[in-house]
């Protein structure tokens, strides 16, 4: 279809449901935005406005303000009045609909069917004048709707850059809408006491619903998409894996491509970043948590960095590819990227470049935004005074991103990240992971079933204790069954025999604070090596099992790192019973979130490396395995 006229022709969509068209039909107005300018102008309630706020009436409670926009020189900040709105709720997706899952149901949550709801939030966005947005889903050929309220014009414009904004103009006749997302923010105070509910509802005939019932785009525009994603992965037996992936060229033009893989805040996005130097160009690798000494690295070169995928990463079926290696393209069209380790001017000037100069307006979240004035993205928003957003967000449009590559790409190292704390002997945490750590292919699969969620995650509202954020580190935002994802990550490992498997920690290295610098060193050194096998004696199998193999040593352009980095027992503040301690911290955990996945559809192979964790396996039982 093309030239549609935007008040009638929607209606001819084979595609579209009735329960759609009814909306459509019945409303108290209708805006397609057919480009990023418009959606930019409805942000701000009109051309040339240069604030908006965004209220709702609530019954009971009269105006309710939930958001401020104000327009700036490099694009829109976005402000949430509540802070709790300012990050992610791990906890808002529940299940509406009667279909296999293992994630709580919105009867299990709040004790009623939801289709009541259902029926009344789509009565409810009739009474609205209302955006209607079509989108993409991923690298797949289907397509989305998004329907929600005109004054949510913010809300349209981060989706439409994240997934992929469609010009309704121009839609093709075989436009297949596979998803709708229901925008609706009063519910979340009428019904859900202020807390972020988002509800997923597959229906019979493949139409895969969501509803948001909030005005954060993670949990719906963009981990919302994701699970639908995921959702159709499971019916055709594919992957959309939780990872940033990076295309490394060493200063010798070999290319090495690394997949990082991990819970939300461990350190996706900074995969995709230069390291953070010192004033003096070298590498602070360290600084004690106490004394506060410094360690430092040299290395005069970075390598290159071509960005592939920042969060969601869409793997077509293994066994249609003999290279032995996991393909990987970006599930996204936009990266929401984190910015709270931006403290201060130069801590990235890549990043600085790309935001304070952009070729278009981008949006900001939870950043100090000053109408007409240049949003710098080191001066994040207050949750209160002193005390800054941990979740302050760009969402930069792939297209602006230096280097990136567009297509599949062979994917060489797995990487998984941990956010960890500091350990020392008089109080034991699971600190205990070096700058690297090798793993046999059986336990990188392991640490993605069990996923920690970390130590001071800035991404999520607060969770007490180390908790785990589901199989692949995705399952927040999956809507199946715990044992379908894991059979498909076993069976995703077993086809790509060719993949290398490591670990890095971030924020903590037993005594020391480092942020991300392992992922980064890690990198270089990784790079630099290519894929060449490790060497028998360049390996020395951890002190705890579940951490694989640590480096003999590190070498980086002729500067070795500290072994006591590598192997955390050697530093004198943890030593081999402050270690031991923390290795006892993370088995339990691995032993009480494995429970999960003990299940009689599991995969025999499976069933063998979960029961070698139980058993206390070593890793050489673990290499034997796959």
């Amino acid at each position: 279809m093309s030239n549609i006229n935007l008040q009638t022709d929607w209606q001819k969509l084979s595609s579209l449901p009735n329960h759609v068209k009814d909306i459509l039909s019945n409303n108290k107005g209708l805006c397609f935005p057919t480009c990023r300018q418009e959606l930019i102008e409805l942000a701000l309630g009109g051309k040339d406005k240069t604030r908006f706020d965004v209220y709702y009436d609530i019954p009971g409670k009269g105006q309710v303000h939930e958001a401020n926009i104000v327009k700036c020189r490099n694009g829109l900040s976005v402000n949430y009045t509540e802070v709790y709105m300012r990050r992610r709720d791990p906890d808002c997706t529940v299940i509406g609909d009667g279909q296999p899952t293992d994630r709580d149901t919105y009867k299990s949550r709040f004790g009623s069917d939801f289709d009541p709801l259902r029926t009344d939030t789509l009565g409810w966005l009739k009474t609205q004048e209302l955006i209607v947005m079509p989108f993409t889903l991923g690298e797949t050929k289907y397509g989305a709707l998004m329907i929600g309220p005109k004054n949510a014009g913010f809300f349209a414009g981060a989706l439409a850059d994240l997934q992929g904004m469609v010009d309704p103009t121009e839609l093709p006749a075989d436009f297949d809408i596979r998803c709708v997302i229901y925008v609706a923010p009063t519910y979340r105070h009428t019904h859900f006491n202020g807390k972020q509910v988002v509800v997923h509802n597959r229906m019979d005939g493949g139409l895969h619903e969501i509803f948001s019932y909030n005005l954060y785009p993670g949990p719906s525009a963009k981990k919302g998409v994701y699970g639908v994603l995921l959702s159709l992965g499971e019916k055709e037996k594919w992957l959309t894996l939780h990872a940033a992936t990076v295309q490394v060229v060493t200063p010798y033009d070999n290319v090495t491509t690394i997949m990082h893989e991990g819970a939300s805040g461990s350190g996706k996005s900074e995969m995709l970043e230069f390291p953070h130097r010192e004033t003096d160009g070298r590498l602070l690798i360290g600084e004690h948590v106490k004394t506060g000494a410094k360690r430092v690295l040299s290395m005069n070169q970075n390598c290159a960095l071509h960005p592939v995928t920042d969060d969601m990463a869409m793997c077509p079926k293994e066994d249609q590819d003999d290279s032995g290696y996991v393909r990987a393209c970006d599930a996204e069209r936009a990266w929401f990227v984190r910015l709270n380790h931006i403290t201060h001017y130069g801590t990235d000037p890549h990043l600085e470049h790309i935001t304070i100069h952009p070729k278009e307006p981008l949006i900001f979240l939870s950043m100090d935004g000053v109408e007409n004035a240049t949003i710098l993205i080191w001066e994040h928003t207050m949750d209160e005074p002193g005390v800054p957003c941990p979740n302050p967000r760009v969402v930069v449009p792939r297209r602006l991103m230096p280097g990136v590559i567009d297509g599949t790409v062979e994917v060489h190292f797995r990487n998984f990240g941990i956010r960890t704390p500091p350990c020392f002997r008089e109080n034991p945490t699971y600190g205990i992971v070096g700058f690297l750590h090798v793993l046999p292919p059986a336990l990188g699969w392991l640490w993605r079933l069990v996923s920690p969620r970390g130590h001071a995650n800035p991404s999520i509202t607060e969770v007490g204790g180390m908790t785990s954020e589901g199989v692949g580190s995705y399952w927040p935002f999956a809507t199946g069954r715990l044992v379908d994802h894991a059979n498909l990550l076993l069976r995703q490992i077993q086809n790509t025999p060719n993949v290398r498997y490591t670990l890095t920690p971030n924020q903590n290295v037993g005594a020391y604070k480092v942020s991300f610098m392992p992922q980064w060193v890690a990198r270089e050194y990784l790079a630099r090596r290519g894929t060449a096998k490790f060497r028998p004696e360049s390996l020395i199998p951890a002190r705890c099992p579940l951490l694989g193999h640590s480096l003999a040593q590190m070498q980086i352009e002729g500067t070795f790192l500290p072994t006591d980095f590598l192997r955390v027992d050697e530093q004198p503040e943890v030593g081999p019973d402050g270690y031991d301690a923390g290795a006892k911290i993370l088995k339990k955990f691995f032993d009480t979130e494995l429970q999960k996945f003990k299940h009689p559809e599991l995969s025999e192979i499976g069933n063998r490396i979960i029961q070698c964790c139980l058993d206390g396996g070593s890793v050489k039982d673990y290499e034997a395995l796959l």
